[in-house]
């Protein structure tokens, strides 16, 4: 991936576009060798772009700089279901010749008005969910995950949830390394798994903080050892019931699928950065054997560890 264009209209909402340039568009960044993109920023109708928030946009280029992009990510704005044909056939052509095509939060609609989420799995903002799955219901939409990857189509929920797609692509594409770098660098965490709820009832607000702050760290250090509920909850000094259920409400997932994302993403380093053999690391990031270890990561991955080594290793 090299070139990346973003696709603004009026109503464009700074925050959907800030997270992108974010990402994206960063020309220098000194502190690490991540890769520098070639980012454009277009638009129907050259010239100035009505924002939304109290100021607007100039924007140079038109819908020609999305031709060639090797990504093409579609901006969310608040006149999110007037649909400029122009647009709806950039996203088709972009999709059709292997782009990988991103909308975040109600950008996704325009997505869903060019046919490409048409019996794919989906999200969008939780607010308009249901307006979706009303309009379009051939999109197998889900309401509560930050994101989802459907072959080179990927749609992301709302405002800080475009963060994490957009670390999901850098990770699939450069792996765990440049996605950390790059999380560093613009100061948020790394990694939100996208199946995670798209928002939670208490939010954790330390490691250090009396919550089950505590325990996430404890467990991110002894990651070979068990950790199933049981164990995790007499660390907490709690039932295994309330400890599960103050789980789900602070971290937005499960105990079991929080665990084995750490794995995976402790699994992700030691291929990328030590020459260990796939049962090595399975039994350091607590799998046990490299079968299972083998399992979660096709899964979740969609590559072979063997796989992931060769195309990321330092």
């Amino acid at each position: 991936m090299q070139s990346v264009a973003v696709i603004v209209q009026d109503g464009a909402e700074p925050f959907g576009l800030g997270s992108l340039v974010e990402v994206w568009g960063e020309p220098y960044h000194p502190e690490d060798d991540n890769p520098v993109f070639d980012f454009r920023v277009c638009t129907p109708r050259p010239g100035r772009v009505r924002g939304r928030g109290g100021f607007d946009l100039h924007v140079d280029r038109g819908l020609e700089a999305t031709e060639d992009a090797d990504l093409v990510c579609f901006s969310p704005r608040s006149d999110f279901l007037d649909f400029d044909p122009a647009v709806l056939d950039v996203a088709r052509a972009a999709h059709d010749r292997g782009a990988i095509v991103y909308a975040h939060c109600s950008a996704a609609f325009m997505l869903a008005e060019a046919g490409l989420l048409e019996g794919k799995e989906c999200t969008t903002h939780w607010r308009y969910t249901d307006l979706m799955a009303q309009r379009y219901p051939g999109a197998i939409v889900r309401p509560d995950v930050l994101y989802v990857q459907a072959g080179n189509v990927l749609t992301g929920a709302g405002s800080a949830a475009g963060i994490d797609a957009s670390l999901h692509l850098v990770r699939q594409t450069f792996g765990a390394r440049v996605a950390a770098t790059t999380a560093r660098r613009i100061v948020v965490p790394p990694h939100r798994d996208g199946g995670q709820a798209q928002f939670i009832a208490r939010q954790v607000v330390d490691y250090q903080a009396e919550t089950l702050g505590a325990v996430l760290s404890w467990a991110q250090e002894n990651l070979a050892e068990p950790l199933d509920v049981d164990t995790l909850a007499r660390k907490a000094h709690m039932s295994p019931r309330t400890f599960a259920r103050r789980f789900r409400d602070e971290t937005g997932t499960t105990p079991h699928a929080w665990v084995t994302s750490q794995r995976l993403h402790l699994a992700e380093e030691m291929l990328e950065r030590t020459d260990n053999s796939v049962d090595q690391i399975a039994d350091a990031v607590g799998f046990g054997n490299a079968a299972t270890l083998r399992h979660h990561f096709s899964r979740v991955r969609g590559v072979s560890p063997q796989q992931y080594r060769r195309q990321f290793a330092c």
